[in-house]
C-alpha cells in the first residue's frame, strides 16, 4: 500500500503484526529497556523492516538508533522514515540525492542508486476519528474552509484523522534536514482526492469505512527561517487505515 505513495527510488517495507524474527541489535536495547510490552514490539518490528529495506539498497543489518528528539539515526548516505500504527507496521529508505556516497555491502552487494531524495517522512493511523480536542489543537483556522467542503463531499472519509497524519508525515520529513521543531500550527495542508476516487462505504469494526481512496496534499511551512518553505506528498485510505508520506 504505502510503496504507491512514493517514488521507485524509495524501498518500503510494511506488515500487518509482527514478524517473530525480528530481533534487536546491538546497541538498540537500550532505548526500550523499560517500555510496555507493545512499545517494545512497535520499536523491533519497524527497525527489522527498516533493515529488510536497506539491504535492497546493499547494505548489511546495521543498528538504528535512536537520536535526542526519537528521530532515527540511519546510516550515512541514508534517508528514511518509519511508522505504527494498531495492527500495522512500515518502514521507508532510500539513498540521498548526488553526493550520497558509495555503495556499500561488500561482494554481491546491490549496486547503489543515486536518485533525487533528501527526505522522506511517512505515517499510518486507523481510519476513525480523532481522540475529543485533539483535532481543534493540530487544525489551523485557514484550513478549516477546504476542509469544510471536503467533508460535505465525502463524509465516508476522516479529514480530521488525514490532517493529522498529513501534518506527521512533514514533520518526519522536515525535522532531519531543518534540525529543530515544527509545531502542527507551523504547517498549513490542503487535500486534492484523485480523480474518480471511490467513494462507496463499506463496514467495518469502526463503522462505515470507504474503500480505497487516495489522493495529493500540499504543505506550505510557516515557520519563520524554514529552510523547507513548501512540501507535498500523497495519501490513501485502504484496509482501515490512513497512509501518508511525503518526499523531499
Amino acid at each position: 500500500m504505502l510503496s504507491s505513495l512514493l517514488p521507485p527510488e524509495v524501498e518500503v517495507e510494511e506488515c500487518f503484526g509482527d514478524p517473530e524474527d525480528a530481533v534487536l541489535m546491538p546497541g538498540e536495547e537500550a532505548v526500550i529497556a523499560r517500555a510496555v510490552d507493545k512499545r517494545r514490539m512497535e520499536y523491533i518490528t519497524t527497525r527489522h523492516l527498516a533493515r529488510t529495506a536497506l539491504t535492497r539498497l546493499g547494505f548489511p543489518p546495521v543498528a538504528i538508533g535512536t537520536g535526542g528528539n526519537r528521530e532515527p539515526l540511519w546510516p550515512a548516505g541514508i534517508v528514511g522514515s518509519m511508522t505504527h500504527c494498531r495492527g500495522y507496521r512500515a518502514a521507508a529508505v532510500a539513498r540521498v540525492g548526488a553526493g550520497g556516497g558509495a555503495a556499500v555491502g561488500g561482494p554481491g552487494a546491490v549496486a547503489s542508486r543515486l536518485g533525487t531524495v533528501t527526505g522522506l517522512g511517512i505515517d499510518a493511523e486507523p481510519h476513525g476519528p480523532l481522540p475529543e480536542g485533539v483535532f481543534d489543537t493540530i487544525a489551523r483556522p485557514d484550513e478549516m474552509p477546504a476542509l469544510a467542503e471536503l467533508a460535505a463531499e465525502r463524509p465516508q472519509v476522516r479529514w480530521d484523522r488525514l490532517v493529522f497524519s498529513a501534518k506527521e508525515s512533514v514533520y518526519k520529513a522536515w525535522f532531519p534536514v531543518a534540525r529543530r521543531w515544527l509545531g502542527f500550527g507551523e504547517a498549513s495542508v490542503a487535500f486534492v482526492p484523485d480523480e474518480g476516487m471511490s467513494g462507496a462505504g463499506v463496514v467495518s469494526g469502526v463503522g462505515t469505512m470507504p474503500g480505497p481512496m487516495s489522493g495529493t496534499f500540499s504543505a506550505r511551512i510557516l515557520q519563520s527561517g524554514a529552510p523547507i518553505t513548501q512540501m507535498s506528498g500523497r495519501w490513501t485510505i485502504e484496509s482501515g487505515l490512513v497512509l501518508t508520506a511525503v518526499t523531499l
